[in-house]
């Protein structure tokens, strides 16, 4: 059974998206390892940040909603307008969420680091209520709060993430039968604690390509390109891209097996093996005439389904036929005697 995002934050399924941030500004700060010494504290602390990357999109959350976490992360959910599957991957770094959310990465160093109000921050207790309430157009580390900042006349003003960055990640037919792992390397721009100066960083996403991946599937990667003061992170997104193959061609979640056999073969008929995607061999014979484009099907040798990996598409063995450059008289003179006119 996946992960219950909603009892993670403690919040109900109907939850507003002001009660979503709530939950995850109290949860957050009560678990952060920093604050929280418990055993588990780094690991409820990331349970937490995945919640909240997941029911403050309202994509991934209505997909989670119908889905649950396996059709949010396996693919199984609904197919955008170009057939490809959305797919989710939590980033798996907590305390990116955490800087994002409150504006920088260690807001306790500011205010919980030292007494807050003549108490000592051991003894303050994380409720429903803002533990930075008081200090509203205050920027922690350089950063303005949660998502927005202060504008020109004192106003807030919403901070605006970057577009998406899509990259193509190719994988070949094997890759997608029998299911891999991909570790991409990426280098993004991260801001420096003083929250003006930039460094480069590099980070290993991992993808797991799941069996029988359709072509456009993606995998999100939410708020993993450059930082900058005043604007969110944009998200990586790689999309699934085939590779082309020396003996297959891929339609949906059928392979296509292209032979070529001569004049005599397509009247005559012939027998022919053909590979699979797994390393076995089929023979078939062919009794009819073979026309050019004609197709033959094997029932379940193709790529398993996105949905149901157990079963699989058929492998299509498309025909093409050679005809020779010249025959010579007597040939022709036999084929007049014995083909049909029309």
């Amino acid at each position: 059974m996946g992960k219950d995002y909603y009892k993670i934050l403690g919040i109900s399924k109907g939850a507003a998206e002001e009660d979503i941030k709530k939950a995850y500004r109290k949860q957050a700060l009560k678990w952060h390892p920093d604050k929280n010494k418990a055993p588990n504290a780094s690991e409820k602390f990331k349970a937490i940040a995945e919640a909240y990357e997941v029911l403050s999109d309202p994509k991934k959350r209505e997909i989670y909603d119908q889905y649950g976490e396996e059709g949010l992360k396996g693919g199984g959910g609904p197919t955008d307008g170009q057939g490809s599957n959305f797919t989710y991957t939590f980033h798996g770094d907590p305390h990116a969420t955490f800087a994002t959310f409150f504006g920088g990465a260690n807001p306790f160093e500011m205010f919980f680091g030292r007494k807050v109000n003549g108490r000592d921050d051991d003894d303050m207790e994380v409720d429903g209520s803002d533990p930075f309430g008081s200090f509203t157009s205050f920027n922690i580390n350089g950063f303005p709060r949660g998502d927005r900042h202060v504008g020109l006349g004192g106003q807030p003003r919403t901070r605006k993430q970057d577009p998406p960055i899509h990259h193509e990640l190719r994988v070949s037919l094997e890759e997608v039968f029998h299911g891999c792992t991909k570790r991409m390397k990426i280098s993004r721009k991260r801001l420096n604690p003083d929250g003006r100066t930039m460094r480069t960083e590099d980070k290993i996403l991992t993808i797991e390509i799941k069996r029988g991946w359709k072509e456009g599937t993606k995998i999100t990667f939410p708020r993993e390109g450059d930082e900058s003061p005043n604007t969110i992170p944009a998200d990586i997104v790689f999309v699934i891209k085939d590779k082309p193959h020396a003996h297959f061609r891929r339609e949906g979640s059928d392979i296509v097996y292209p032979v070529r056999v001569s004049l005599r073969q397509s009247l005559c008929g012939c027998s022919v093996t053909v590979s699979t995607i797994d390393g076995k061999t089929c023979n078939i014979k062919i009794t009819d005439v073979v026309k050019p484009g004609m197709r033959k099907i094997i029932a379940g040798q193709g790529l398993p389904f996105p949905k149901n990996p157990e079963q699989r598409g058929d492998l299509i063995v498309e025909f093409d036929v050679t005809f020779p450059e010249s025959l010579p008289s007597n040939a022709k003179d036999v084929l007049k005697r014995h083909l049909p006119a029309s």
